[in-house]
């Protein structure tokens, strides 16, 4: 039990500093780094540490299969970090945030459509709230949608797919080969689409380059260990409520250090959105055990009263 209580406060510090990723993001553009850099530097500190600390292990458990689904995962990856961080310009670290942590909704539809898994009223019903939410959050008053919260959902798509394909590889294949090689190849395909670009040149202060280290380090591989880590001993669904947390962290940390202004409209959409985060993990399976130990207390009651 003592082992369970220790990993959730783990995922709890994992969702953290993925929120503070977000300012470290905003840090790393206002230091002089475009989204390209910042995903390419991130990301071949990910890859040198993960393949360093690890090399025994990924030698021994790599084979042509793990490469071809990592390489997959690390396609997806890629994506979705780029659009993402592309869209941190054109928006609030905050909006960002909870925009990309939708990704928890859309994942169950990526089976519907692609395996004809099973699709459930809640997961309907959170959807349609997450909608809602994303509208008053991001929506203008002409009704337009921002370029970068548009951005920041194809993002959100880009995780889905991510996370969905991960859960079907990491059962076959060891996960820290996995990785390695999924932030092996979205560091080449980073660099690959940077020289493209013209941006081969990093001209950048000293905040720049100490927001993409603290992405390379902790967010990216400090945070994949611990999490690997801890959900060994904490069930699934609450693993993915309590990293669910990243996006009201995102908007604690925008607000306390870039100052971000909080509005009522942050305030609800965010709050719609969340409520449907928590509805498509939980099922809501807490009010429905509260309702069965309320059956039995009083089933219990009237059992005592006939006797009597």
């Amino acid at each position: 039990m003592k082992k369970t209580y220790i990993s959730q406060i783990g995922l709890l510090i994992v969702a953290m500093i993925w929120g503070s990723g977000f300012v470290g993001t905003q840090l790393a553009l206002d230091g002089g780094l475009t989204p390209l850099q910042i995903i390419t530097l991130r990301f071949f500190i990910g890859a040198l540490l993960i393949n360093l600390i690890f090399f025994k292990q990924i030698k021994e458990n790599v084979s042509k299969d793990a490469i071809k689904y990592g390489c997959i995962l690390g396609f997806f990856l890629f994506t979705a970090f780029v659009v993402q961080t592309i869209g941190l310009v054109y928006t609030t670290p905050s909006k960002n945030a909870f925009i990309t942590a939708t990704n928890v909704i859309i994942v169950p539809f990526i089976g519907f459509l692609m395996y004809k898994q099973k699709l459930d009223k809640m997961g309907i019903i959170s959807s349609i709230l997450t909608v809602i939410g994303i509208g008053i959050l991001s929506l203008e008053s002409d009704f337009s949608i921002n370029f970068g919260d548009f951005l920041t959902l194809v993002c959100a798509f880009g995780f889905a797919f991510h996370i969905f394909f991960t859960s079907k590889y990491a059962v076959r294949y060891n996960p820290i080969v996995l990785t390695a090689i999924q932030f092996s190849v979205a560091f080449i395909l980073s660099l690959f689409t940077q020289i493209l670009m013209g941006e081969g040149s990093i001209n950048a202060g000293i905040d720049g380059y100490l927001g993409v280290l603290y992405l390379g380090v902790f967010s990216t591989t400090v945070c994949f260990l611990v999490q690997t880590i801890c959900q060994k001993s904490v069930e699934g669904n609450k693993a993915a409520i309590i990293l669910s947390t990243e996006a009201v962290f995102g908007t604690i940390f925008s607000v306390i250090i870039l100052k971000e202004l909080v509005t009522l409209r942050m305030i609800l959409g965010s709050f719609i959105i969340f409520v449907a985060i928590i509805m498509a993990e939980t099922k809501l399976s807490f009010l429905k055990k509260k309702d069965i130990y309320i059956e039995e207390a009083c089933i219990e009651s009237n059992e005592d009263t006939s006797k009597s």
